[in-house]
This record gives structure tokens, C-alpha cells and sequence, in this order.
């Protein structure tokens, strides 16, 4: 055998393994991420006690790092095309990283709520860049499909194990160690980053930032997200609430006008002439407002009805998680074999079946009876959900609109979610008043709270089955490709630049 060939063929596999262990740094850092929506819900009790906290107050511990994090993805995806999406990652991990530190120190209620909103703004940097380099460091088929398994799988399991890990800390340590344990895996991967990460950025014949658009969407998405949150504390008909969401309204019509027109856009409307891309970003909505509020009202179900701890919570959500880890791999396989079409409206179903399983939770609930065969349903049903879902939100996307294709994404998912758990909570707390002023009880009787919850995942159930029918409807049997693309657009110059 040649020589020459020998040198290539050991160069090339130590490449090919590289690649793989920096996969495995970018997963841990999105595992992080999406960990920290979920990780302190549980906690919050005993971070009320400690910081004393009003009640007013406390949901900001939550609601700061949303709306930093939905409001930013966006601008943070097409930052980490123009200016380096390793650059943008290291700096996004650093911010996540720092913040975490200061969260578990922090010292009143307004130092964690400002130490929340760095974390969120942290996140919001660097989720898309990391999803970016995924997608510009595999290739688009197979190979790819086998990375966003494992991505999918991380993702579709963070908030479920974020409520698990959040109870386990809360009750062997304390609340501040639900951030304290960012950080040894925030400075092992920023020292693994530049040895296992490429940098990289788009290939544009321009620099410029597209100022207006940036200020529009962010305005934007940020007041959409504090206005949904307030609307599920003070109600939807009220002055300030409409106010707001006519205001978030303005800023996102302006933005699309501005884009129109842009010759350098943050987010290039060309990109929704991908069907697959645009049905798989609806999804993406629809799948978040409904499967991220189920956990934040089975954690109620679980703690004000069935009266579990939160170390016994956290370890009720280990099915659900096994189940997303476990599936993600088959997920991956079948798509692969029968297309993103197929299978992704097949989850979204699987997983309303898991939303009408929750309808029949009864006020004295057996968890092997009552919630073990809807946690495994639903976590099957969302691995062949995030799965196809994050493959077809970057089919037929180019390199240079890879930032900008991951922060729509993840800003879709994100969205969703918030808009999800305002409707759930306002059903939630609506039928449960209504119930207890019926049948002459208060508002914190288990049967009461138990109704409202019924009826809410009713409605989260009919959101899911309206995803699977979108996006069965918009997907196509087969996406466009990256070079078909090109073609159309007239893009047929080199892409992609190392940096």
C-alpha cells in the first residue's frame, strides 16, 4: 500500500473522530441550556424562603431568563454567521457560564433576577451558533442525521431531566447548586472548544449589520414573551396586556417591512420558500406550546395533588427522559430511511396521544398506573418529534444562512413554549375557579386544581394534533437541496470561509 495513502487514510480518521468529539462538546453545552428552562421550577419554593421573595416576584426568577433567551436567538444566529460562530459560541458559553456562577451567589431577589437575564442572554448567544457549526461541520443526508439524533435527543431530554437534576440538588444541597453545577461543564468545554471546534463564518460579499431589523425582531420577540407571561399572572383582557402585545405585534410587522427591503437582512425571507424548512419551524411552534407546558402542569400535578416532593418529582420524569434518549437513536434511523414527512407528523400524533393519556389523571393518582404510561408515550412521541424536526428546519439550507436557520429554530421552539404555558395556565387556573365556585370548594382543593388541569391538557393535546396536521400538509416527501438552492438564488460562489 502506498505510503502517501496510509498518512491520508490516518489523517482523514483522526478528522472524522475530532469532528465526533466536538459534537459531543456542543450537545453538552445545549444540554446545559435547555437544562436551565426547567431546573429551577422545582426550586423555586426554597429559593421564595431564602431570598424572600414576594409571590409577585418570584416568577421572574424565570420569566427574566425567557425573555432574554426567546428575545435574542434570532439576532444571535445571524451574529454567529457575520462574526464566527465558534467566536460566538465561546462567547455566549463564557456569558452562560459567568452568570451561572453569579445566580447560585446571588444574594436578594433583584441581584438573581439580573444574574438570570445575563444567563438568558448567555444562552440565546450561543444555542444557534452551536447548532450552526453542527450543521456546517456535517454534511446534509446521513451523516448529519446521525448528529442531530444525538442533538435531538439532548434537547428533547433537557427539560426532563432539568426538573429531575433540579430536585435531586434542591434536596441534597441547596437551590444555588442548580447553578453551581453550570460551571465545571461551562470551563471544561470553553478549554475543549478551540481544540475540537473549526471556526468558521458566511461567505458574503457584504459586513454590514442590519441595525433596524435586529432593534425590530428582538423588541419585538421580547415583549411578545413578557407579555404572555403576564397575561397568564394578570389575565389577557387587561390595559396592559393588550398594550404589550400590540406593541410586540408593531415591532414584528416592522421587522418584516424592514427585511423586505434590506439589502443585508437579519433573517432572509428567501429561506421560506423551503417547504420543508417552513413546515418543520411550525412544528416547531406548535410541538413547543404543547409539550413544554405539559411539564410545567404535571410538575403541579405531581406537587400540589399528589403532594410529591421535589427530589420525588425530579425522579417521576426519568421515564419520560429514558424514553426521548432511548427512541432519538430509532428516530434518527427511520427518518433517514423514510423521510422527514412521514415521521414527523407520526410523533406529533404519538405525542398527543401522550397529552389525552393526561386527561385521564385522577386526584388520587398512582404514578405506575396513572402517569408511567403517558411519561412513556409522550417521551417516544417526542424524540420522533425533535428528531425530523431539527433535520427539516436545515434542509436545503446553505452555509451562509446556517446561524440564522439555527436561532429560527430554537426561537420558534422557545416562542411556542412561552406562548404555550400562558394559554395552559390561564385554562389551568380558569376551570379550576370556575370548578371550585360550582361545586362550592377553594381554588387549592386537589379536585379542583386536578379539572383545570385536565381541561388545559385537552387544549394542549388539540395544539399537538394541529402541528402534525401543518406540518404533514407543508413538509415535502423530498427537500430541496443545498445546490438546487444555489441554483435558483444564483449562489453558485464558494459559501463558506475559514476564519
Amino acid at each position: 500500500m502506498n505510503k502517501n495513502m496510509i498518512v491520508t487514510t490516518t489523517e482523514d480518521s483522526a478528522a472524522d473522530r475530532k469532528r465526533w468529539f466536538g459534537l459531543a462538546v456542543l450537545v453538552a453545552a445545549q444540554f446545559m441550556v435547555v437544562l436551565d428552562i426547567a431546573i429551577v421550577n422545582v426550586a423555586l419554593p426554597t429559593i421564595k424562603t431564602d431570598l424572600h421573595f414576594s409571590q409577585e416576584s418570584l416568577q421572574w426568577v424565570i420569566t427574566a431568563y425567557s425573555i432574554l433567551f426567546g428575545g435574542v436567538l434570532l439576532l444571535g444566529g445571524r451574529m454567529a454567521d457575520l462574526l464566527g460562530r465558534r467566536r460566538l459560541f465561546m462567547a455566549g458559553l463564557t456569558l452562560f457560564t459567568v452568570s451561572s456562577l453569579l445566580d447560585g451567589l446571588a444574594w436578594s431577589e433583584t441581584s438573581l433576577i439580573a444574574f438570570r437575564a445575563l444567563q438568558g442572554l448567555g444562552a440565546a448567544l450561543l444555542a444557534p451558533a452551536a447548532l450552526s457549526i453542527l450543521m456546517t461541520t456535517f454534511k446534509e443526508g446521513r451523516e448529519r442525521n446521525l448528529a442531530l439524533g444525538i442533538w435531538g435527543a439532548v434537547s428533547g431530554s433537557g427539560a426532563a431531566a432539568g426538573v429531575l437534576l433540579g430536585g435531586a440538588l434542591t434536596s441534597a444541597f441547596s437551590w444555588s447548586w442548580i447553578f453551581f453545577v453550570n460551571v465545571p461543564v461551562g470551563a471544561l468545554v470553553l478549554v475543549l472548544a478551540p481544540i475540537l471546534l473549526r471556526e468558521s463564518r458566511a461567505a458574503l460579499d457584504h459586513r454590514h449589520f442590519d441595525i433596524a431589523g435586529a432593534s425590530t425582531i428582538t423588541g419585538g420577540l421580547m415583549l411578545l414573551v413578557y407579555a404572555l407571561t403576564r397575561a397568564s399572572q394578570h389575565g389577557w383582557a387587561t390595559a396592559t396586556t393588550a398594550g404589550l402585545l400590540a406593541a410586540s405585534a408593531a415591532l414584528i410587522a416592522s421587522f418584516i417591512v424592514v427585511e423586505l427591503r434590506s439589502p443585508a437582512p437579519l433573517l432572509p425571507l428567501r429561506i421560506f420558500r423551503l417547504r420543508t424548512l417552513s413546515g418543520s419551524n411550525a412544528a416547531a411552534l406548535l410541538s413547543g406550546a404543547a409539550i413544554f407546558s405539559q411539564f410545567f402542569l404535571l410538575t403541579l400535578y405531581m406537587q400540589q395533588v399528589l403532594h410529591y416532593s421535589a427530589l420525588q418529582t425530579g425522579a417521576a420524569y426519568i421515564t419520560f427522559t429514558l424514553a426521548i434518549i432511548v427512541f432519538s437513536g430509532v428516530s434518527q434511523a427511520v427518518v433517514t430511511r423514510i423521510g422527514i414527512r412521514r415521521v414527523l407528523p407520526a410523533g406529533l400524533v404519538l405525542a398527543t396521544v401522550g397529552l389525552l393519556l393526561y386527561t385521564r389523571l385522577p386526584v388520587h393518582g398512582h404514578y405506575f398506573w396513572d402517569l408511567f404510561p403517558a411519561f412513556l408515550v409522550g417521551g417516544i412521541g417526542m424524540a420522533f418529534v425533535f428528531v425530523p424536526m431539527s433535520i427539516g428546519a436545515l434542509a436545503g439550507v446553505g452555509r451562509r444562512d446556517a446561524g440564522v436557520a439555527s436561532g429560527l429554530l430554537n426561537t420558534s421552539q422557545q416562542i411556542g413554549g412561552a406562548i404555550g404555558v400562558a394559554i395552559a395556565t390561564t385554562i389551568a387556573t380558569t376551570y379550576t375557579t370556575r370548578f371550585a365556585t360550582h361545586h362550592h370548594v377553594t381554588a387549592s382543593s386537589p379536585t379542583a386544581l386536578t379539572h383545570g388541569f385536565v381541561i388545559a391538557f385537552y387544549v394542549l393535546a388539540g395544539i399537538s394534533l394541529a402541528g402534525g396536521l401543518i406540518s404533514a400538509a407543508l413538509i415535502e416527501s423530498q427537500p430541496a437541496k443545498v445546490e438546487e438552492e444555489a441554483i435558483l438564488l444564483g449562489e453558485l460562489a464558494p459559501i463558506e470561509e475559514a476564519a
